[in-house]
């Protein structure tokens, strides 16, 4: 399996090989051995999630209070996403920045978010699946998101594709908002919890 960190801090790219033949294929999505080589801590799997979208549907931008945080080891099993993930660290030297990714049922690629970081993906097909494995259960009270449709965040969501948003990602607050809020993570705090994962 091949690992790349992204150009934000804490979010990294993983590719797994993936053996086709006659009969389908196979693949490992996530192996804990090259995860703990590169990040320096085991993954910790608190809860799994499954999700499947119609095409156009935006899931995110979702983050949550650091620590505990969550962290995010996510892969398309069928169809195709745009996944983006954005550093919502006050403090950062990439606060406000995204990244995109296309993971698909074909490559298999996953990535890696880490606690403190904001995430969000568009389904590109109907019928789209993907799995995540998340480092602490699911908390409300500690949850929060962001609208993707942020012009200040200008993810770059594909043209062509009429969005589709839940009404509570529809309604949540812009990147400003948040901030002005007291809402968003704090880099030192983040930077502090990552430190203790390594030990």
């Amino acid at each position: 399996m091949k690992a790349a960190e992204l150009p934000i801090a804490g979010a990294w790219l993983f590719e797994p090989s993936v053996f086709p033949d006659p009969r389908g294929m196979f693949v490992a999505p996530f192996q804990g051995e090259p995860f703990r080589d590169v990040l320096g801590f085991d993954l910790t799997v608190a809860q799994t999630n499954h999700s499947v979208s119609a095409r156009g549907v935006i899931r995110g931008v979702h983050f949550a209070d650091t620590p505990p945080g969550q962290a995010k080891y996510l892969y398309c099993a069928s169809g195709s996403i745009l996944d983006v993930i954005t550093d919502l660290r006050v403090g950062s030297p990439t606060f406000g920045r995204s990244e995109a990714v296309d993971l698909d049922g074909g490559s298999m690629r996953a990535v890696y978010v880490s606690e403190g970081l904001g995430h969000a993906f568009m389904a590109l097909s109907d019928d789209t699946v993907v799995a995540y494995l998340c480092s602490t259960p699911y908390n409300p009270a500690v949850e929060h998101g962001l609208t993707p449709l942020d012009p200040e965040l200008a993810l770059p969501w594909p043209s062509g594709i009429e969005p589709v948003l839940s009404d509570k990602d529809a309604a949540a607050p812009t990147l400003a908002q948040a901030r002005a809020d007291g809402l968003l993570p704090e880099w030192e705090r983040c930077a502090e919890h990552y430190a203790r994962l390594r030990g």
